[in-house]
């Protein structure tokens, strides 16, 4: 039987469990100490395989990664929401399990997406990320993403900066 390294492939109903798991980890990895505790943990429980499963009978696009069969990441995305961007794509996040992260995979992942929405006619892509989640703001810059516009996310009463990253069309 021949094992796939790496697919990237649209996210099913039977993957929702592995979904709520890396968002979990990912969130936890990404958030803590960024966001207020209490609040990073009940953001995360909502996120549940029930969640998930929502989500996919909705329509949102959601594409895994797996790697060696081990789902490791994924990306959710489609229509930009930013109205004040000329982006047509967007991705509304993406994610990996920390133990995945600074290997390429994201890299990847980030391409295919970008792919999938250009294959569908959305023409240029943004990224909407906290400004003090230094890994995700450099992993942005370091793919080419230009930086756009900045505003303010209010959690817990306490506010946050936040950042758009664009590109053009390919």
């Amino acid at each position: 039987m021949a094992t796939r390294m790496i697919d990237l492939r649209a996210a099913t109903l039977p993957d929702c469990d592995a979904l709520a798991a890396i968002h979990g980890e990912a969130w936890l990895g990404a958030y803590r100490g960024l966001l207020d505790g209490i609040e990073l943990q009940r953001l995360i429980a909502r996120r549940n395989p029930a969640w998930w499963k929502g989500a996919l009978q909705r329509g949102v696009q959601i594409k895994l990664l797996e790697i060696s069969d081990t789902p490791a990441g994924y990306a959710t995305y489609g229509t930009s929401r930013l109205r004040s961007v000329p982006s047509e794509g967007e991705i509304y996040e993406l994610y990996l399990r920390p133990e995945y992260q600074g290997l390429g995979f994201g890299r990847q992942l980030f391409e295919a997406v970008r792919a999938d929405l250009n294959a569908h006619c959305l023409q240029g892509l943004a990224v909407q990320v906290l400004t003090d989640n230094e890994p995700a703001v450099g992993f942005y810059t370091a793919l080419g993403g230009q930086l756009t516009e900045t505003s303010t996310y209010h959690n817990g009463g306490r506010p946050l900066g936040l950042s758009v990253f664009t590109w053009s069309a390919v």
